[in-house]
């Protein structure tokens, strides 16, 4: 592999690294819950700009790292593009129905608060 090319690497933890803990403290925050409900909504992958978050783009950039680092997200470059997709293969192994739990509680907050 070409120094470039590992350059361009993300570290991402194994299933078996994958906690509970960090997956929790990850989606506790709103805008990382947020940008889990988009993947989980589209189903595919997303790159970086394709989120509008109100926050800035080195916040948006931390976000994505809290929840690649925790297992939650999976990160690759294609060209330029920094895809996201969501590891739901892997959470569901770990914690199953865990995700769809967090996922449905978060749509009726939503709806809840407006």
């Amino acid at each position: 592999m070409t120094t470039a090319r590992a350059s361009r690497t993300l570290p991402h933890p194994a299933r078996d690294e994958i906690r509970l803990e960090g997956v929790l403290h990850a989606l506790s925050d709103p805008m990382r819950l947020r940008i889990v409900r988009e993947l989980a909504a589209d189903g595919d992958e997303l790159s970086c700009s394709q989120f509008v978050l109100p926050v800035t783009k080195s916040t948006t950039t931390h976000h994505f790292r809290v929840l690649r680092e925790s297992g939650v997200i999976r990160q690759i470059y294609r060209g330029t593009a920094k895809m996201n997709g969501l590891r739901r293969d892997d959470l569901d192994a770990l914690f199953p129905g865990l995700l769809d739990a967090l996922l449905g509680a978060a749509a009726r907050q939503s709806a809840r608060l407006g």
